[in-house]
């Protein structure tokens, strides 16, 4: 009797157990990841025309009214690939992707805002927005502004608008200007854009990737 009661216990606790295990819920899956792009974007920036205010009761200075240049743009990186230019007749071809110049970067086109009028070359660049390209040559690379319209998203039906630089058109050119090349004294793992030597006047725009580097200068107009 004994022996049959406790077999009658351990079953409905065993039953119990597996009606507790089918009504309660599986845990929640872990959220993904968020995607991350291949190549991030990235902002270079300065600001000019400015002045320092003077000293508050902390000894802080504010710089007061200065003029924004910016340009924003896509970063590829390495990843373990070497001479990313190439060489003689394939030169730029490999970032290039098929386009007739460089979009200098990744993705969207590269675009230059200046809330400021910049002289470039021989051409003054009113405030406003523009794309940027480079003429990649093994020589000597030129930079390219341009005022093509662009596109935000990818549409292979558009035949003016630029993406990347993917129906680029030299008609729609502003201004193209000589580049110094530059070698960097390290491998660039990522491509990136800064403004350098910055003075009051102006300065130099330049780019750089893996052992390649190029710098342009302008001038601020006041």
């Amino acid at each position: 009797m004994l022996r049959k009661s406790m077999v009658l216990v351990f079953g409905i606790i065993a039953s119990a157990g597996l009606a507790l295990a089918q009504q309660t819920p599986a845990p929640a899956a872990a959220p993904a990841a968020p995607r991350r792009a291949p190549s991030p974007s990235g902002t270079a920036a300065t600001q000019v025309g400015g002045t320092w205010s003077a000293p508050d009761k902390d000894g802080e200075r504010q710089y007061q009214n200065g003029k924004w240049i910016e340009v924003t743009y896509s970063r590829p990186i390495l990843k373990g690939r070497t001479n990313i230019f190439g060489s003689g007749a394939d030169y730029g071809k490999a970032v290039n992707g098929g386009a007739p110049v460089w979009r200098a970067g990744a993705n969207l086109t590269t675009r230059l805002k200046n809330e400021v009028p910049i002289v470039l070359g021989n051409k003054t660049l009113a405030p406003g927005e523009y794309s940027l390209f480079v003429d990649l040559k093994e020589s000597g690379w030129t930079l390219i502004v341009s005022n093509q319209p662009m596109q935000e998203k990818y549409d292979e039906n558009e035949k003016v608008k630029t993406f990347g630089a993917y129906n680029y058109d030299p008609k729609y050119d502003i201004v193209r200007v000589p580049m110094k090349m530059v070698a960097p004294q390290v491998s660039i793992d990522q491509f990136t854009i800064a403004f350098v030597d910055m003075a009051e006047k102006g300065g130099k725009l330049a780019m750089a990737w893996e052992k390649t580097g190029a710098v342009v200068p302008f001038a601020v107009v006041p």
